[in-house]
């Protein structure tokens, strides 16, 4: 009993070496047929270069992560956009919104943005200013010559104040007791003409400032032709025919 009881305990100790040698050979084999062990790469360290202001008011910050490579975020206030990674010698390119960006694998960053055409705003048409200035007529009457957004007009009143007629362009003239007024074009410029028909047919030329620029007198040998005299301001016309109208001769 001695004998058997010996040889069941070596029996099982040899079993038993002989299940961890049947567990051991897996591992090993595994071990056996796994490549060579690669050390992992250090990790890459993000180091701030700079901030550059985009076209539309954006900015990137750009980054050196390694050699020949760099990213930049794009932020719009606080909040980050995208973020453009170039490395080696590609450069990065992004858009959006009609922004566009590039990223160079040195680093710099440049951008634009699409020209959009906007119609141009219409002028805002000038308020035209009303200007007028009052004479005294050789008659004793009163003319306020008015020049403002409708054109140019005369207002004729008594000295007294009391009005008589108003005339412009379009019914330039009007009479009063034997006096003639009137409008006249002369090219770009109007002038106001008094005609004395009362009195023989002297006439005053006036400007829109109230300057008088001509006299026309009949003559005193009483031929009938009318004679030119020099205003204060010189004469700015040949004649009363120039003027267009007629002048009213003197009979004597």
């Amino acid at each position: 009993m001695r004998n058997t009881r010996r040889t069941t305990l070596r029996s099982a100790a040899v079993a038993v070496a002989g299940a961890a040698t049947v567990l051991a050979l897996p591992v090993g084999a595994a071990l056996a047929a796994s490549p060579t062990a690669v050390p992992a790469p250090a990790p890459s360290v993000r180091a701030y270069v700079t901030t550059v202001k985009l076209a539309d008011g954006s900015v990137a910050k750009v980054h050196k992560v390694g050699a020949n490579h760099f990213e930049a975020d794009i932020y719009v206030g606080s909040t980050k956009l995208d973020t453009l990674v170039s490395k080696g010698v590609a450069a990065s390119y992004g858009q959006s919104d009609g922004l566009h960006v590039v990223l160079r694998p040195n680093g710099t960053v440049t951008s634009w943005t699409d020209r959009v055409s906007q119609p141009k705003p219409k002028p805002k048409p000038q308020p035209q200013l009303t200007s007028s200035v009052r004479i005294t007529m050789p008659d004793g009457r009163i003319a306020e010559l008015v020049d403002g957004p409708h054109g140019k007009r005369v207002e004729l009143s008594t000295a007294k104040g009391h009005a008589l007629a108003t005339i412009d362009l379009r019914r330039p003239s009007g009479g009063h007791d034997g006096w003639t007024y009137k409008l006249v074009q002369d090219g770009k410029h109007v002038k106001f003409v008094v005609v004395d028909g009362k009195g023989g047919g002297n006439s005053w030329v006036y400007d829109f400032d109230g300057k008088l620029i001509e006299k026309y007198t009949v003559d005193p040998v009483g031929a009938g032709h009318p004679v030119l005299v020099p205003s204060a301001g010189g004469t700015a016309a040949a004649g009363a025919a120039g003027l267009g109208y007629s002048m009213l001769s003197h009979q004597g």
